[in-house]
């Protein structure tokens, strides 16, 4: 399934806010994304759709299965590129944030896989 760069990023804060409180809603993800409730939730309808989140009737936005697989891949590429910026590069941490976040959506799988490799010869441990 094709997944732009705003369908990651929702699935990788619906991630990250699951891991502080498992109820999330879409004001939680419009408060953490500074959206208005109005795009989160034309966002949630589309990828509902694509079967990488589920709404119940009471507003509890969860991740599926594949959503579930696609927010931790995207997290894995944010965290690592960010630490490598900043750990190897020596980035200010707040630049390599923002960089990686803008390049974990488009890097190539094979500069993704070699950094991955290059990083975990020096003793990195992806984040979970």
């Amino acid at each position: 399934m094709s997944l732009h760069e705003s369908g990651e990023d929702y699935l990788e804060t619906i991630l990250l806010l699951t891991r502080k409180d498992p109820f999330v809603r879409s004001v939680d993800i419009a408060n953490e994304l500074g959206f208005s409730k109005a795009s989160v939730s034309r966002a949630m309808r589309l990828l509902r759709e694509e079967g990488y989140v589920s709404v119940a009737d009471d507003g509890q936005i969860r991740l599926t299965k594949a959503g579930q697989k696609r927010a931790a891949a995207v997290y894995e590429r944010h965290t690592l590129i960010t630490d490598f910026f900043a750990q190897e590069l020596g980035v200010n941490p707040v630049t390599a944030e923002k960089d990686a976040c803008k390049i974990e959506h488009v890097i190539s799988e094979e500069t993704y896989l070699r950094l991955r490799s290059y990083m975990t010869d020096r003793g990195y441990e992806p984040r979970q």
